[in-house]
């Protein structure tokens, strides 16, 4: 049997209280530019859907990754090292986890952190039967506030922090490394930070990728707007909005934004927010790297990289990160 911590968080205690997220809305829809934060895509719909968006044809960061890690999985376990306690940020469906762990040497614990309840207790269930033997400590929480870890079964020989896929470009440079500092903090000394970066590349493959033929993506950023319908009753007509992706190469990002198609009015609350047309709400940064770009990244955070690895292609980096002083010394 594994040792599974029950999460006990119900799936209205991870969301704002609506009183809140009105405040965000109406806020973010108030600013100059307009903006929502990117949270806002993960309800159960918008979580299922950025799993559908990973199974197409033009999305190639999961396809690069999982080709990764079945060619280093091996290596990237030995680079950690024995008796390690795994801690996952936004595990979600664990796909590339489970690689990892197949290969990892007597790990402590696995201790996935997820603001989706029912994902993380899908994906925990799954992983108690193809790991008995592997304690599971799961924590519904966000992961870009203070973490209050569980207590592992036995001390680890080092806590390695594991952010899979291409999540910090979603953090503008300030932002990434501020979580990077966190991560950092919640290591420890002899810790590590193993993560997932996206690297440049041809910008039409990018914005491919962004713009599946299959409109998922656009399904999947509209769905934000179905959400604040629904959880704070306003009143956003779908066909009225169009989603936009577009590779700003001086910035090195994708630029996401939701687009109003004309001139109109939405009711958010009690105040009525008006649109031009062709007016854009930002709701996602996509920062893709060079390894000089995201080396001087980590930096900042006081963190040195000390072992990179790719796919076949090159499109997609996996790096393990270390405190910049021990690799000084």
């Amino acid at each position: 049997m594994s040792s599974v911590q029950p999460c006990g968080v119900s799936d209205d205690d991870r969301r704002p209280p609506v009183n809140d997220l009105l405040e965000v809305a109406q806020r973010g829809l108030g600013a100059k530019p307009k903006r929502l934060p990117s949270w806002l895509f993960y309800d159960e719909r918008g979580s299922a859907l950025f799993d559908e968006i990973c199974e197409q044809p033009e999305y190639y960061l999961t396809r690069c990754e999982i080709a990764l890690m079945t060619e280093h999985a091996q290596d990237i376990a030995d680079t950690l090292g024995s008796e390690v306690r795994l801690v996952e940020y936004g595990s979600g469906n664990a796909r590339k986890t489970r690689m990892l762990l197949q290969h990892l040497h007597a790990p402590v614990a696995y201790v996935p952190v997820e603001i989706s309840p029912e994902p993380l207790r899908q994906s925990v269930e799954r992983l108690a039967t193809e790991f008995p033997q592997l304690p599971l400590q799961p924590l519904c929480a966000d992961f870009s506030k203070p973490l209050r870890l569980p207590i592992p079964p036995r001390a680890p020989r080092r806590t390695v922090v594991y952010f899979p896929g291409s999540t910090i470009g979603n953090f503008e440079s300030r932002e990434a490394a501020v979580l990077l500092r966190k991560m950092r903090n919640e290591m420890g000394d002899a810790g590590g930070i193993l993560i997932g970066v996206d690297l440049k590349k041809d910008s039409a493959v990018i914005e491919a990728a962004y713009n599946d033929r299959a409109g998922v993506t656009a399904r999947f950023t509209l769905n934000m707007l179905t959400r604040l319908n629904r959880e704070i009753g306003s009143n956003f007509e779908l066909s009225a909005f169009a989603h936009r992706a577009h590779y700003n190469p001086m910035a090195g990002r994708i630029e996401t934004h939701i687009v109003s198609r004309r001139e109109q009015q939405v009711k958010v609350g009690r105040v009525s927010v008006p649109f031009r047309a062709d007016e854009a709400i930002q709701v996602e940064y996509s920062c893709k790297y060079s390894l000089e770009d995201f080396a001087a990244l980590a930096a900042r955070a006081g963190l040195a990289v000390l072992r990179v690895w790719t796919d076949p292609e090159q499109m997609f980096s996996v790096q393990y990160l270390v405190r910049a002083s021990t690799v000084a010394r």
